[in-house]
């Protein structure tokens, strides 16, 4: 490995800490890394494996301003290209106008998510107002450049895809009122990214499309009965999936200035399908059980109804434990086995109206990808994560069939923890699940880091291939691949 440190960040968190989210699997890093031919410590790099995959993690530089919660951190985007059966691996800080700030303050100056946002001490970002866009949640490759963007909404910040060079703030994500979530939504087909923006004010959500060439071409003002927390959308060929979940702020608590949501049983589910180029005439609702998802598998049309996947939460706001102390309520925000997190089915019946709902699998799973050609089509296959009881970390991957349920899993071993794990075909590959897995590991018991290669159709033999990396990375959420094509599009 030839590995070169172009940047350390100070050190701005206390000392003693001790945050859960701020230590172990979750230890922030503060170098910056241009390291080429990577060593490969076990088994070989496919050689077909050509493009690069990136992941953004939450890596606080500051200390926070009241409590700390692990999605507030500062972003930063770890890129390994691959190609001709060698690696090579950048990671850079996402310069936000929000860490700019700070760094030039020498302190915190927003609050996060737990805490009110009077609390901050300038004003901000975000669907709630007063935060900081961190750009820490959501990487995608879309019109050559690798976005980052934030769930709590704010501008979408453009790199280079491979060497992680800054590309500023790309145009569109600001002609959006209240910026952009995470969680575009890219349709490989025809090139086109779907955002969203949500916030405490009507309408409450609005979309866009943006073309294959990085243009704004659509937008749209969805009302919303109030406002709400969607995390992430679905699309078809036709149709855009939208959400109004049960899981919002509390209306009284809101009106006081004090975001805490409150999962409001007594009321439905409802989805929204509207044409893609559609406006709020066209939205079409649907209502189902009352819960909340965090992610949607999949979403397709079956003659006259719209199919959708995702995982329906049992136990959207968990009671916290005691027996956790401290930390005992961040512990259960965040804690997928306890939400009860399944893999769900919703038809939506155009014709009629009605809607069917049923489970998938009975496993407890989250973060799904997906065969990038199945995107909005149907589908047979999923890749989903597992995670630890009582943490928000992932200590599994497994192939799901949504058609039988069944699953084949890999456990890693103990302190090791994955990044989401994208699916890469093969090229010219026939079947659904002929190509790759790709993720990021950190090993906590050893202080180190890899990139592990698997068999999408079997990940439960193991990694094929493992790949050092300079430095042990921090955990975090959202990950992409993005093939050597889209590279040079």
């Amino acid at each position: 490995m030839k590995a070169r440190a172009v940047h350390t960040w100070p050190a701005r968190l206390p000392a003693d800490d001790d945050h859960p989210y701020r230590t172990g699997a979750w230890r922030p890093q503060r170098t910056e890394w241009d390291a080429d031919d990577l060593d490969v410590i076990e088994g070989v790099i496919p050689p077909e494996l050509d493009g690069v995959y990136l992941r953004n993690t939450e890596n606080p530089i500051h200390d926070a301003i009241g409590r700390y919660h692990p999605f507030d951190g500062d972003g930063m985007v770890h890129a390994i290209r691959f190609g001709g059966g060698r690696a090579s691996y950048r990671n850079r800080m996402v310069r936000t106008a929000g860490l700019a700030a700070e760094l030039e303050a020498g302190a915190p100056l927003w609050a996060g998510i737990i805490e009110p946002p009077a609390r901050s001490l300038r004003d901000g970002w975000g669907a709630r107002g007063k935060m900081k866009d961190a750009s820490s949640t959501d990487v995608v490759v879309h019109a050559g450049a690798a976005l980052t963007t934030f769930y709590q909404c704010g501008d979408a910040y453009a790199h280079d895809p491979v060497t992680l060079a800054e590309r500023g703030v790309a145009p569109w994500s600001r002609a959006i009122p209240g910026g952009v979530s995470a969680h575009p939504k890219l349709d490989p087909a025809t090139g086109e990214l779907m955002v969203w923006s949500y916030g405490t004010t009507a309408p409450y959500l609005r979309y866009g499309v943006i073309d294959r060439h990085g243009a704004l071409v659509h937008t749209a003002d969805v009302p919303l009965p109030g406002p709400r927390l969607p995390h992430d959308l679905a699309f078809t060929e036709r149709f855009v999936i939208w959400n109004d979940l049960p899981l919002y702020w509390d209306p009284a608590l809101l009106a006081q200035g004090i975001h805490r949501p409150r999962f409001h049983r007594d009321q439905p589910s409802r989805f929204g399908i509207m044409p893609r180029r559609g406006t709020a005439a066209d939205v079409r609702w649907f209502d189902a059980a009352p819960t909340y998802v965090l992610h949607w598998i999949n979403a397709y049309e079956d003659g006259d109804e719209v199919v959708l996947d995702g995982y329906f939460q049992e136990d959207p706001m968990p009671k916290p434990d005691p027996a956790d102390g401290a930390y005992a309520g961040l512990k259960k925000m965040v804690d997928l086995a306890a939400m009860r997190a399944r893999p769900h089915r919703w038809r939506f019946d155009l014709r009629t109206g009605a809607t069917r709902e049923a489970r998938i699998a009975d496993t407890i799973a989250e973060f799904p990808t997906i065969h990038p050609g199945r995107a909005g089509r149907p589908y047979r296959y999923a890749w989903q994560m597992t995670a630890p009881t009582g943490w928000f970390l992932f200590d599994g991957v497994a192939r799901l069939d949504v058609t039988t349920g069944a699953t084949d899993r890999y456990q890693f071993p103990a302190q090791v923890y994955a990044s989401e794990a994208p699916m890469v075909p093969r090229p010219g590959a026939t079947r659904e699940d002929d190509g790759w897995l790709v993720t990021f590991v950190s090993d906590v018991a050893h202080d180190t880091s890899e990139c592990q290669i698997f068999a999408a159709d079997r990940p439960s033999a193991g990694p094929i291939a493992r790949v050092r990396l300079p430095e042990r990375i921090c955990s975090g959420t959202h990950a992409c691949w993005a093939s050597a094509e889209e590279l040079h599009a």
